[in-house]
């Protein structure tokens, strides 16, 4: 789910810069005194200083409009107007946060320092009844909507939906009732009844010999703290930002569920490493034999058949730990926090299911370098059963569509605040204006933040962040050897050959084409119904997908846009995304058939030109008043063009008859970064004239360049000016660029086009 990109800060209060005058009282002026004028030029004269300060300010100002620098001004009004934003930045008085005790629950005077928290939607399973039997550890189920009223174990403290609503937390307010993320309530609940380890975990899995010691790094400080060397990998690459820990632990053809798709490939086991010294691993990752960490990609292109996966990692190799810098994929359910990190337990609620915990991985691995602290991954321990129960590919989309984007944002990012909790909401606030996550999520922070104030928690102090420091060369004293073992891939449904299979590389290679695409979609069916099916398709090729409507819905992000003058609204998204290389525009009556645009040139214009029954010439003359209106309207804004605009126009239209008008569907076409600022100058031209988005974008193209010089990829198209009375898999062609018209208005709709669409892009069958 995505929100627009805008940096700009939030608009102070309207009477932040007021001040009250002094009332004036005629007893308090004393007569008045004869004064010669050198007197009373003295006395006057910071007066005389400030009118004609005043003045001369005016005065400058008429001569730079009446000097028609137009430019200036504007560029004046641009910085006023930058103050505004859709996303609000939360404000907290983290003095007057107030205390929230357990008084009413049946625990309330219950302690416990080491905490194990699983989410709960069916009764306890033989997983979930090992987890209570491990020796010092207190178990905390978190219901849902789905779970049994009657859920009950022996040695495990549960809380139903209307026990968590009692507990008074703010965050309360943002979960969802059927869904995991719910686990936040739980940590809370945890962290108010003496939590000083919280270990994150499922009902799937059982901690291998049932102890959680055997290779996590349960105590950091005092008795029983291992207080060892550890190894890391090495940070002499500044541009490896994410690494697989999979192959450190001999499965080099398996990828964690949040790894970028673009580092699939990288599959090289580490040169040399270096070392650290333990103690500040606040987040500890183990590896799970059975069925570990995998994304769907990986779930369904990587099996023969139904069995289930029985994946085996190596147990004897070393824990790696992270250095700052560089990343790895976490998860909820075999991960180790520290007090130190509690904060980093904030699972997102505005992203879909199966990407929050990497999300919230990610988000807690960049303000963990705030503290000094790191991630280490630990050799496997737990064994997690799969139950041939795959989640849909849909339950991912905010994974594969920005994770790789997201990841460069955060090792790049910078705060000046001087506090961890007030780094913590910036972050938040930024992600949200960069569309990682909504705004939902920047106020779920805030409210998650004050909540652990008010059950006791004491954020940790600042370090300075090593990234912003020269690091020391590493020489061969410093360089630790390990080579990883290859162990057999056997689960493979086909022989490993140290690379991904073709359609994974094809969908890196279509993500390395479009990575930089934004993708503009008005939908003008059903949107409620489609909008999250367009962003899953698409989302995973494009940069991002904005999605525009009549039917304008804020939870969904679908903006309000107007189809007659959709064009309008086109430069305020251009300058949401000022880096990105070009903007594709597209109707949901037409599939884009991403696979067949690699060879278009995106530094040109692309537009359908060429297809007679899409861009076509009409005469006014014995037409309806609606083209001879339109056709007046087009004169009076090339009347208006600059120079080079008004030449470009002309030439292109010069063999037309002078009562004649073009006209473009205009469902498909794509501006690159070079002529967005043309495209905004000509939508300034036309302002407030009705001009339909028809007849305003062939206009808007033809002014911007000669159609000699668009690209063709379009000119191959299918194209239909009506939507054939039966709609079938054989009107569509997976070898075309795109085909229009094409119907999706309900999820079987979109399970048919994905069905036909799968020719070209095979992996999209497990979207269904």
């Amino acid at each position: 789910m995505l929100v627009p990109d805008q940096s700009a800060a939030p608009p102070k209060s309207p009477n932040a810069h007021l001040r009250i005058l002094p009332t004036r009282h005629p007893s308090r002026f004393s007569e008045s005194k004869c004064l010669d004028f050198p007197t009373w030029l003295f006395e006057n004269l910071y007066r005389i200083l400030v009118i004609g300060f005043i003045i001369a300010t005016v005065a400058a100002f008429f001569l730079l409009y009446n000097s028609g620098d137009v430019a200036t001004l504007s560029r004046i009004q641009n910085s006023q107007s930058q103050g505004l934003r859709s996303v609000q930045y939360p404000k907290i008085n983290w003095n007057s946060v107030s205390r929230i005790p357990d008084k009413y629950s049946p625990y309330s005077n219950f302690r416990s320092e080491r905490w194990i928290i699983v989410s709960v939607s069916g009764p306890p399973s033989d997983s979930f009844r090992s987890l209570v039997r491990i020796k010092g550890w207190q178990v905390l189920a978190i219901g849902n909507s789905k779970t049994p009223s009657n859920w009950s174990l022996k040695g495990a403290i549960f809380l139903s939906l209307e026990q968590q609503a009692s507990l008074g937390f703010r965050v309360m307010e943002f979960l969802p009732y059927d869904s995991f993320v719910r686990k936040s309530v739980g940590y809370l609940f945890a962290i108010q009844h003496g939590a000083k380890k919280i270990f994150d975990a499922d009902d799937r899995g059982e901690v291998i010999d049932g102890d959680l010691g055997k290779h996590f790094d349960v105590e950091l400080v005092g008795e029983g703290a291992r207080q060892e060397i550890i190894l890391q990998y090495s940070h002499e690459n500044p541009n490896r930002t994410v690494v697989n820990p999979y192959i450190h632990f001999g499965q080099r053809s398996v990828w964690p569920r949040g790894l970028p798709l673009e580092n699939v490939r990288d599959i090289g086991h580490e040169e040399y490493y270096t070392e650290i010294f333990g103690g500040k691993q606040f987040i500890q990752q183990g590896i799970s034999n059975g069925l570990p960490d995998v994304d769907s990609v990986f779930y369904f292109t990587r099996k023969s058949g139904l069995e289930a996966f029985d994946i085996t990692f190596d147990d004897h190799a070393p824990k790696v730990a992270l250095p700052q810098g560089t990343m790895v994929p976490l998860n909820s359910f075999n991960t180790l926090y520290h007090s130190s990190a509690f904060w980093g337990l904030m699972l997102p609620v505005s992203v879909s299911s199966m990407a929050s915990d990497v999300l919230r991985g990610y988000w807690a691995q960049r303000l963990l370098w705030e503290i000094g602290g790191y991630v280490v991954v630990y050799p496997p321990t737990i064994h997690r059963y799969d139950r041939i129960e795959a989640y849909p590919f849909s339950e991912e989309k905010d994974l594969h569509v920005n994770v790789g984007r997201m990841i460069k944002f955060l090792v790049s990012w910078r705060s000046s605040k001087h506090r961890l909790f007030e780094k913590i909401l910036e972050l938040s606030y930024n992600m949200a204006e960069e569309g990682f996550w909504t705004e939902k999520d920047t106020r779920f922070t805030a409210a998650w933040l004050q909540d652990l104030l008010a059950v006791g928690y004491q954020q940790p102090r600042l370090m300075s962040l090593e990234l912003d420091r020269t690091r020391a060369t590493i020489g061969h004293g410093d360089r630790k050897e390990f080579v990883p073992q290859k162990l057999l891939s056997v689960h493979l449904g086909a022989e490993e050959v140290g690379a991904v299979n073709y359609e994974i590389g094809n969908l890196i290679r279509w993500r390395k084409y479009f990575g930089n695409v934004v993708l503009i979609m008005f939908c003008s069916g059903q949107v409620e119904r489609t909008a999250l099916e367009w962003r899953l398709l698409y989302g995973r090729i494009f940069r991002t997908v904005v999605i525009l409507s009549e039917q304008k819905n804020d939870e969904l992000a679908i903006e309000d846009g107007h189809l007659d003058q959709v064009y309008k609204r086109l430069p305020s998204i251009f300058n949401r995304f000022t880096s990105a290389e070009g903007f594709i525009f597209l109707r949901d009556d037409t599939i884009l058939n991403y696979w067949n645009l690699l060879q278009a040139d995106k530094s040109k214009l692309w537009i359908t030109d060429k297809v007679s029954s899409s861009w076509t010439i009409v005469s006014t003359s014995g037409n309806t008043d609606w083209f001879s209106k339109q056709a007046m309207l087009v004169k009076k804004v090339v009347s208006m063009m600059p120079f080079h605009f008004q030449v470009s126009f002309k030439e292109t239209t010069e063999s037309q008859h002078r009562l004649s008008l073009t006209i473009c569907s205009s469902e498909v076409f794509y501006i690159p970064r070079r002529l967005v600022a043309d495209f905004a100058d000509l939508v300034n031209l036309v302002g407030e004239l009705d001009i339909h988005h028809k007849v305003a974008i062939p206009m808007f193209f033809m002014s911007m360049d000669s159609c000699q010089n668009f690209d063709p990829v379009f000119n191959r198209m299918v194209y239909q000016r009506k939507l054939p009375p039966n709609i079938n898999s054989t009107f569509y062609s997976a070898r075309v660029p795109a085909v229009h018209p094409w119907n999706v208005s309900s999820e079987q709709n979109f399970i048919k086009l994905i069905r036909v669409m799968a020719e070209g892009d095979p992996l999209l069958m497990e979207l269904v």
